[in-house]
């Protein structure tokens, strides 16, 4: 195993901890579903929202079946993942790949367990009596983003996209 695959597999390990760690501190000790929406700064609030959808809520399914399906398209986008940062060969791209790995297994376990991923921060602003929300999201969110944004780098600007012709 190369030390990129290492830190890749380091990065998805720590996502996956950092994501279940939170939600189970904000569901069962903090008890957020018994607070309600809690406002820890003017623009950001910490609320329970159950997503039973897939990003941003589309493909939204109350079905078991439908529940299913979205468990056995994450499994099989995991795997890509992995066989994916198995071959890849730099630290930048293995650990976006391993970010995006654990995000998805930390949702994963979300709608395994309770049939929906918990989405818990919400960032908003208000401008002339309006207020401007961004999407209810997570920390597992919040990886797979970052190791879209580290892939993405990787490929434009990284050391092996600077050599290429």
């Amino acid at each position: 195993m190369t030390p990129a695959v290492r830190a890749g597999i380091a990065a998805a390990v720590a996502a996956l901890i950092a994501d279940q760690a939170s939600k189970l501190w904000l569901l069962f000790a903090f008890d957020i579903g018994r607070r309600g929406a809690v406002r820890v700064t003017p623009f950001f609030d910490l609320v329970l929202a159950w997503n039973t959808g897939i990003s941003y809520g589309w493909f939204q399914t109350d079905s078991p079946v439908g529940a299913a399906v979205l468990l056995v398209v994450k499994a099989l986008a995991v795997v890509l993942l992995a066989v994916w940062m198995a071959r890849s060969h730099t630290h930048m791209a293995t650990i976006g790949l391993g970010l995006i790995i654990g995000g998805a297994i930390g949702n994963a376990i979300d709608r395994f367990a309770y049939g929906a991923v918990m989405d818990f921060a919400l960032f908003h602003l208000q401008y002339a009596g309006q207020t401007y929300s961004w999407y209810i999201f997570n920390l597992a969110d919040v990886a797979i983003v970052v190791g879209v944004i580290a892939l993405l780098y990787d490929s434009f600007i990284g050391t092996s996209a600077a050599k290429a012709p």
